[in-house]
């Protein structure tokens, strides 16, 4: 299916409509000097440690735990944990466990 010339446009404007808002709206709701309301910085306190959880949850949700086939999976969430107690940095233990589960994947298991 095609789009006409206007229908392209309309979408194009309303792509860059919406990223705009979703960039310009928390400097507009929270203007420079204005206190931050105690529930957006709980939030994000808190949110975080949740998507961190919520990604290792859905990693596993289908690995088979019954034979071996779930040793890469367990053997780079140990490596990630290690990485970051370590080291502390985020994209240290994100390439590092990548990389790791990469190789036992290809080339071990």
């Amino acid at each position: 299916m095609t789009m006409t010339v206007t229908e392209s446009i309309i979408t194009i404007a309303a792509v860059v409509l919406a990223t705009m808002l979703t960039r310009f709206l928390p400097f507009i709701l929270f203007p420079a000097g204005s206190r931050i309301p105690s529930v957006v910085r709980y939030l994000g306190q808190v949110l975080p440690f949740a998507v961190i959880g919520l990604l290792v949850v859905y990693c596993l949700k289908d690995a088979v735990f019954t034979e071996l086939h779930a040793l890469p999976d367990v053997i780079s969430i140990a490596f990630i944990v290690l990485l970051h107690r370590l080291f502390h940095s985020m994209m240290l233990s994100v390439i590092g466990g990548t990389v790791c589960f990469m190789l036992l994947t290809q080339f071990v298991f």
